[in-house]
């Protein structure tokens, strides 16, 4: 969508022809203002959906939670899922993925494992996006122990990572002096049939 006037002149259209707008296209039009850093403008759209009496549901919020990111506004973007939680709609691993990349944006490390960790508390699947959210994060701020139990993880899912970033961490546990947990990661990925070669800084 261009911009908020065409976007109210469809809805416009819609309601002379005795068409409704549904949620459906008020996603549609949340997404689009939200995800393109018209902020200003989806909030317009979002009272807008309130007043037609539609309510949001778990893609709206994460729409909406997207753009007040954007706005690093993390504070509201807590508030958001507060709001989500007393509507009865609970948060999926999107919405709780993109607080921990909001997090990690803000350089908040702990609030970053945070939010992580309620993946795993909502007993939500966790997707890959999350691990490559979060490892390069933990490596840049030198948490090399749970970058390597993320690594793991991702290993025992059969998931591509790229082998620059399993390379950092690598380095960065010889560094800390922990040689068995690097060994350990350099043999795990032995085992899998992509085509990484990782090396110990000293084997260099």
């Amino acid at each position: 969508m261009g911009s908020l006037d065409s976007a109210l002149s469809v809805l416009d259209e819609m309601e002379k022809v005795g068409l409704e707008p549904d949620l459906i296209t008020f996603n549609t039009l949340l997404n689009a203002f939200y995800q393109n850093g018209s902020y200003a403008d989806g909030e317009k759209i979002w009272d807008l959906m309130k007043k037609n009496n539609v309510a949001p549901n778990v893609r709206s919020y994460n729409a909406k939670l997207r753009g007040v990111i954007s706005e690093n506004r993390m504070s509201e973007a807590v508030e958001l899922i507060d709001e989500m939680k007393t509507s009865g709609i609970k948060p999926d691993v999107f919405t709780l993925n993109s607080l921990m990349k909001g997090f990690c944006n803000a350089g908040n490390l702990e609030e970053a494992k945070r939010w992580y960790s309620e993946i795993a508390r909502n007993e939500l699947p966790p997707v890959r996006a999350t691990y490559m959210t979060l490892i390069p994060f933990l490596v840049e701020k030198g948490d090399f122990e749970m970058a390597t139990e993320l690594c793991k993880e991702v290993c025992s899912r059969r998931w591509l990572i790229e082998p620059a970033l399993l390379q950092q961490v690598l380095e960065g546990l010889v560094k800390e002096s922990k040689i068995e947990e690097a060994t350990e990661l350099v043999e795990l990925e032995k085992l899998k049939k992509f085509r990484i070669t990782l090396e110990l800084p000293s084997d260099k």
